[in-house]
């Protein structure tokens, strides 16, 4: 049970029926037996990734109102050392933000190498919500497909590893942890009330997602789909990606400095 990368637009299955793994799964103890270990391999990898400095790690979430973002940080990432970790989200840009190219902020919370960077919505929601709310017109979000796709690549050959997962949650189970927000005074402050105009543009976010992810997974900064509807089956699938990239950076502790090389401490 693995995520495949987005390869084209008919490898790309947004209806509710796909926000589930079909077949067999791993499920109860079995299932988070092996979430846990993927939890601790990346942990462990983080340390050398961290010593190693030759690359960084950028995690792109996005996702539905509700689509498990918070709760996949939590999970995924709950065992790696803080010093060596951020996330950071971004929202409507602020006046300062609208006086620069789109993703002006977006280049400020680029991991340095040595780091994870998880990025709670990103760069997409810049032609995501212009799109679906008409705010710019076609050829303005469109062109940023590509621009995309550019700074991408820039950031890859640089040494930032990239890795997008879409969390794709079926109508009914958003409706459920929507219901939970207004119910349950925990997770009240989660509820906003554009969630519902943006649920009622089902139809027109699902368009705007095949169009982000045909035009820009790629083969330096792929996209993955992941059935979101089972919190654990969705945690297990992005720990595995996450924790199989790293193993195939093959990072390595430097080696000591020459100069303490012999020291003795008495």
């Amino acid at each position: 049970m693995k995520l495949e990368p987005v390869i084209d637009k008919h490898s790309i299955h947004l209806d509710d029926e796909h926000a589930r793994v079909k077949g067999r799964v791993k499920s109860g103890k079995e299932l988070d037996d092996a979430t846990d270990e993927l939890v601790d391999r990346i942990a462990e990898l983080q340390r050398v990734l961290y010593a190693d400095a030759r690359y960084a790690l950028l995690i792109v979430l996005q996702g539905r109102d509700a689509s498990g973002k918070d709760g996949t940080i939590r999970k995924v990432f709950t065992a790696v050392n803080p010093q060596g970790c951020s996330v950071a989200s971004f929202k409507a840009p602020t006046e300062l933000e609208q006086r620069h190219d789109f993703l002006w902020r977006v280049h400020q919370q680029v991991p340095a190498r040595g780091m994870i960077g998880i990025f709670n919505r990103s760069h997409y929601e810049d032609v995501l919500v212009p799109r679906v709310h008409d705010l710019v017109p076609k050829h303005v979000w469109s062109a940023r497909y590509e621009q995309i796709n550019d700074f991408e690549r820039m950031l890859t050959t640089n040494g930032v590893v990239i890795l997008k997962f879409m969390l794709h949650v079926s109508r009914d189970e958003q409706k459920t942890r929507l219901l939970e927000r207004l119910t349950d005074e925990t997770k009240n402050w989660k509820f906003r009330v554009d969630d519902l105009g943006d649920r009622a543009r089902w139809d027109d976010f699902t368009s705007a997602y095949r169009g982000l992810l045909t035009h820009t997974s790629t083969e330096w900064a792929p996209w993955y789909v992941v059935p979101a509807d089972d919190k654990d089956v969705r945690d297990y699938l992005v720990a595995r990606t996450i924790a199989d990239r790293l193993k195939k950076l093959r990072l390595r502790y430097p080696p000591a400095d020459p100069a303490v090389v012999g020291l003795k401490i008495e």
